[in-house]
């Protein structure tokens, strides 16, 4: 099955910089480009990607409203924010309107080519230590205690302790792979155990789950 790719970002340079090394990649096909918000949402909705790589600052619709948007709209494409920076709060905010994940723009190709994979089978590539830091970037600036949230701990009530467990590796960055090894599961248990996860907390994705352990209080900035 190919994977159709939408490029949103307002760097020419750069948006062909990604054709070549998508289009390189078996099974993925770059379907069209945009160089601003409101025409990744249009391209998303006539188009229909599989995966849009979403740039965080554009003119005009920026790639927060933008993914917010296509969230909104219920598209079936996925939104994979490409950000310059480790302590970008715009990432932070385009997770929160509901981004699949995100991935430094310095990443390598193949980095690149797996992410989009990866996203495109409904899982998202988190790197730990960018995670970490963004979102303990938002606490610091934010209320003591303003992150909890009652809403968010009650979601995950019907959680069983290795369901816990799982999500607070989730929540720290860890892939399926990286989970099985801690644990001492294979990874298609783990997988399996992330999947239920997902459903019982009702988030669309890693990247939700990542985002409600932290408002839960389920793990803690260092």
């Amino acid at each position: 099955m190919t994977v159709r790719v939408l490029l949103a970002d307002d760097d020419a340079l750069l948006r062909a910089g990604l054709d070549v090394v998508l289009d390189a990649a078996d099974g993925i096909d770059v379907v069209g480009e945009a160089a601003d918000g409101l025409r990744a949402v249009e391209q998303c909705r006539s188009l229909n990607p599989d995966v849009v790589l979403m740039d965080v600052r554009m003119p005009g619709v920026d790639g927060i409203e933008a993914t917010r948007r296509i969230v909104a709209a219920g598209l079936p494409t996925r939104v994979l924010v490409l950000s310059t920076f480790r302590h970008d709060e715009y990432v932070w905010g385009a997770l929160r309107a509901g981004a699949s994940g995100f991935l430094l723009k310095r990443a390598s190709p193949e980095r690149l080519v797996d992410a989009v994979r990866t996203v495109a089978a409904g899982d998202t590539l988190l790197d730990p230590s960018v995670t970490r830091d963004l979102v303990e970037h938002f606490v610091r600036r934010s209320p003591v205690g303003s992150t909890v949230s009652t809403e968010a701990a009650g979601r995950l009530s019907g959680l069983t302790p290795r369901e816990i467990q799982v999500l607070r590796l989730v929540a720290e960055g860890y892939s399926n792979e990286e989970i099985a090894e801690l644990l001492v599961i294979a990874e298609s248990t783990a997988k399996t155990h992330v999947k239920r996860v997902l459903a019982k907390i009702g988030a669309r994705d890693r990247a939700q789950a990542v985002v409600l352990a932290y408002r839960a209080g389920l793990v803690a900035p260092a």
